[in-house]
């Protein structure tokens, strides 16, 4: 590693929306530079989890370590490839703090999505070198020249300094190699200094403990020596250091303007923070500026299916979260499904993958509750200011919002949504929107057939649904992005769900006034067709405070006992209709209404589902 000097040294990202031909450029650069030999098996070759290879989408930023010869010199390239899904963002600004550059990729086909919009916009307040891509020129309805104009005009970059290529082929690769090292600047490093690396992610190994990807600004680190943490202060000893090439290949020594791993036996999760600074222990630095840590967008409740397996569940999701910091975990706990967490995510998909990885990975199945967003509320008195020690809570867990008499205001998440569609959607994209409460901001027209709209969303209205709503009504080519705007003030109200009067905890949701009925119509709904039966009526009722808003009725298994009465005096049938009710209201006493474990978790997953 020690032949590379900083001059010759080009760490890169791709950057792109989902599908537009990163993971396929990342494996024709690996080719080009005899990393991996040429096969047709090589297919996503840095996506190495089980889950993006069944969805075909990068979850995780992978990377690799390549070398290349060009005008006589030998040049070490550090690509990190990244994921283009909305829910990943986190993982693509953590790439981009260890690059001077990037290649953003735009499909010749589709044109600029909202995800490249945001993309871009990371990479530009990064103030990294952006180098505009045009991939699968090779397709029939291909269009690259529009696609030049279009990046014109959103990113204000000349047309020609796009490189038109196509992955899947290898046309104009090279050329993509050679604009890295010409348009990407070198590391601005200075290997005499103090060791200073940054963590900018980390995967979790059973037998080795925490595999930490650092990219150095200053010093070298070489295996043996004493490193210290600026985030725990603990003190480790370095066993391994080393590139991605793809796969690990251990060196000697890492030197300042790379990019590599390191193993020191770090055992738990919080000793391998993500945008932590590591230093020589007695040579103490100032601490890089990490990024922005993960914002939970989504929150949901997850408890093991038995609780004998909590253990093994517990240790899943501590080793799981070293591989996905982005999820924040609290201890929670519910009468019904007993001991459990209540985990954040980054959006819906990223709910979905983690759950897929914990039953893939760790062979784990659970049970995962409604996904809710976090609420404020302002509080009103002062002996509650003193009680909570904020005079603003943020509420994760819907059973703790509290009462209007104790707060001034509730205020609710939302976020500045981005929407490309063509224009002949446009009417019907509207409509959805402000169907989901939500307020224009900007409108423009990218090309002759192509608008961007700018709305401010409630999160909660987006979050479950949103997506598949629009993705149908524009026949699937209507894009959408977000990111986050803080909170607004809202009149949200806490619906409870009750079973013959008796609140049920775990189904308790937080909703917008406006939208109370609708929503409980529809769990009382779900309720009735997952409750069995029993020889008693069952009331299924939603209700805001003490007020009634939806009900559904389970009907006893009740025999006739007017059957055999064929007229004759009404006496005799009142009699009967009166011992009836009388073995019913003992029935009431002894019979179980709580819901059947099993069908709770039925109702449940239809709630996660919808």
């Amino acid at each position: 590693m020690s032949r590379f000097s900083v001059e010759n040294i080009r760490n890169f990202s791709i950057i792109a929306h989902v599908d537009h031909g990163k993971s396929t450029l990342a494996d024709r650069l690996l080719e080009l530079t005899g990393t991996i030999d040429k096969t047709k098996n090589n297919k996503q070759v840095l996506d190495k989890l089980q889950v993006e290879r069944e969805r075909g989408i990068t979850v995780k930023a992978q990377t690799a370590s390549l070398f290349y010869n060009w005008e006589g010199k030998q040049y070490l390239l550090n690509l990190i490839d990244t994921p283009g899904h909305v829910d990943f963002s986190y993982e693509v600004s953590r790439s981009l703090s260890a690059c001077q550059g990037v290649l953003l990729v735009v499909d010749a086909n589709e044109g600029i999505q909202a995800q490249t919009v945001a993309n871009f916009f990371l990479a530009f307040e990064a103030q990294l070198s952006v180098i505009p891509v045009i991939n699968k020129i090779d397709l029939k309805n291909a269009d690259p020249e529009r696609v030049e104009k279009q990046i014109e005009k959103v990113f204000d970059i000349p047309s020609d300094e796009c490189i038109k290529i196509s992955a899947k082929l290898g046309t104009n690769v090279e050329r993509v190699l050679q604009a890295v090292i010409e348009r990407i600047p070198p590391p601005k490093v200075h290997r005499k200094n103090p060791l200073r690396a940054l963590v900018f992610d980390s995967t979790f190994d059973q037998y080795r403990g925490v595999i930490a990807n650092v990219a150095l600004f200053d010093g070298v680190v070489s295996k043996g020596d004493k490193i210290v943490s600026a985030h725990t202060k603990k003190i480790h000893e370095v066993n391994e250091v080393g590139v991605l090439n793809p796969n690990e290949q251990p060196a000697h020594k890492l030197y300042a303007g790379q990019v590599g791993y390191l193993i020191a036996g770090m055992k738990d999760v919080t000793e391998a923070q993500i945008g932590d600074t590591l230093y020589l222990h007695k040579q103490q630095v100032e601490p890089l500026p990490g990024f922005k840590s993960a914002k939970p967008m989504v929150f949901a409740g997850m408890y093991p299916i038995d609780q004998s397996e909590y253990n093994n569940l517990k240790s899943a999701i501590e080793k799981l979260t070293i591989n996905d910091s982005s999820v924040t975990v609290h201890r929670d706990s519910s009468l019904a499904l007993g001991a459990g967490w209540r985990l954040g995510f980054l959006g819906l998909l990223h709910m979905e993958v983690f759950n897929q990885r914990l039953e893939q990975e760790y062979n784990a199945s659970v049970i995962l509750t409604t996904p809710t967003v976090p609420y404020k509320a302002v509080l009103s008195s002062a002996k509650l200011i003193k009680e909570y020690r904020e005079k603003e809570i943020t509420i994760i867990n819907p059973a703790q919002f509290p009462e209007k008499s104790k707060v001034t205001e509730y205020l609710e998440p939302v976020v500045l949504g981005t929407i490309i569609t063509p224009d002949e959607y446009t009417g019907k994209v509207m409509m959805l929107c402000q169907a989901r409460r939500a307020v224009q901001k900007n409108m423009i027209f990218i090309d002759q057939n192509r608008v961007m709209l700018k709305y401010l969303f409630p999160l909660n209205e987006i979050v479950v649904d949103f997506y598949d709503s629009l993705k149908s009504l524009s026949s699937g080519y209507a894009s959408f992005d977000y990111e986050d705007a803080g909170y607004q003030t809202a009149e949200l109200v806490k619906m409870d769900i009750l079973l013959n009067g008796n609140i049920v905890e775990e189904l308790v949701t937080i909703v917008h006034k406006d939208k109370a009925h609708s929503v409980g119509k529809a769990i009382c709904e779900r309720l009735k067709d997952s409750l069995p039966r029993q020889l008693f009526e069952i009331a299924i009722q939603a209700a805001v405070g003490s007020k009634i808003i939806a009900r559904e009725t389970v009907k006893a298994y009740r025999k006739n006992v007017l059957a055999k009465c064929y007229g004759g005096d009404i006496t005799r049938k009142m009699k009967l209709l009166k011992r009836q009710a009388e073995g019913k209201k003992k029935l009431r006493k002894v019979g179980n209404i709580e819901v059947p474990r099993d069908a709770f978790i039925k109702v449940l997953k239809t709630q996660s589902d919808k």
